[in-house]
C-alpha cells in the first residue's frame, strides 16, 4: 500500500473532481445494500487473446456466501469454505476461504469494488434499447495489479448494473452482461457448501 503524502492527495483531488462518478457507484451499491440476498444470470465473453468466446453463467449470493457457476465449474462459497468443483474430471478442490485472495470476479465484490484500491472517472452516458446506461471506469492504486481497468456500465434510472468489463495488463478482456437479476431470493445457507452426496463419485482434494 502506498503511503506517500502526495500521493494521497493527488486521488482525494481526483475523487473531489468527479462527483458524477461517486455519485453513480455509491447509488449502484446502495441499490444492492438493501437486499438480503439476489440471484443473477449472465454471459460471460473472454476477449483480447487468441478466439472470442462467450460463456453463459448463473451465480446466486447471500452476503458473503456465493454459487457460482460458469465456464465448465461451479464454486461453493459458504463464508469459511470455498469448493471449486469441475464437471468434466468430476473433482473438488476444498480450500479455506480468503475474502482477499478469491480473484476478480468474486461476484459479492462487483458492487463494492471501488471503495478501495480504486480511482474512478465517468467516461460516458450510452443508450441501448431504449434505456440509458452511465458507464464509470476504475483504475487501481497499485501498479502491479495485474488488472488494468474496469468499466461499470449502471442503469441510469434503476441503478442496477447492466455489465462490468475487467482489463487485464495482458490484453485479456473479460466481459459479464447481466441477462437477467432476480433480488431477494428465497435460498437456505446449506445451498452455498458443497454437498459430496449430490455428486456421485467425486474425487475430493483437499487443500486446507
Amino acid at each position: 500500500m502506498l503511503v506517500v503524502a502526495a500521493l494521497l492527495m493527488s486521488q482525494c483531488i481526483f475523487a473531489q473532481s468527479d462527483k458524477r462518478a461517486t455519485s453513480i457507484l455509491d447509488g449502484m451499491s446502495n441499490k444492492y445494500k438493501t437486499m438480503t440476498s439476489f440471484k443473477v444470470a449472465f454471459t460471460y465473453t473472454n476477449e483480447g487473446l487468441g478466439a472470442k468466446e462467450s460463456l453463459k453463467g448463473d451465480a446466486t449470493v447471500k452476503g458473503t456466501k456465493y454459487r457460482l457457476k460458469m465456464a465448465g465449474q461451479e464454486i461453493f462459497n459458504d463464508g469459511k469454505t470455498m469448493t471449486t468443483y469441475i464437471k468434466e474430471s468430476n473433482e473438488a478442490t476444498v480450500n479455506t476461504y480468503d475474502p482477499k485472495d478469491s480473484g476478480d470476479i468474486d461476484p459479492t465484490k462487483i458492487y463494492t469494488i471501488y471503495k478501495k484500491g480504486y480511482k474512478y472517472m465517468f467516461i460516458e452516458e450510452v443508450t441501448e434499447s431504449g434505456r440509458v446506461y452511465e458507464v464509470v471506469e476504475l483504475s487501481p492504486d497499485k501498479k502491479d495489479s495485474k488488472i488494468a481497468k474496469v468499466q461499470i456500465k449502471v442503469d441510469k434510472k434503476d441503478k442496477s448494473v447492466k455489465s462490468w468489463k475487467v482489463t487485464q495488463r495482458n490484453g485479456q478482456r473479460l466481459v459479464f452482461k447481466v441477462d437477467k437479476f432476480t433480488p431477494n431470493v428465497k435460498v437456505e445457507d446449506k445451498f452455498f457448501a458443497f454437498d459430496t452426496e449430490q455428486y456421485k463419485g467425486v474425487e475430493v482434494i483437499d487443500l486446507r
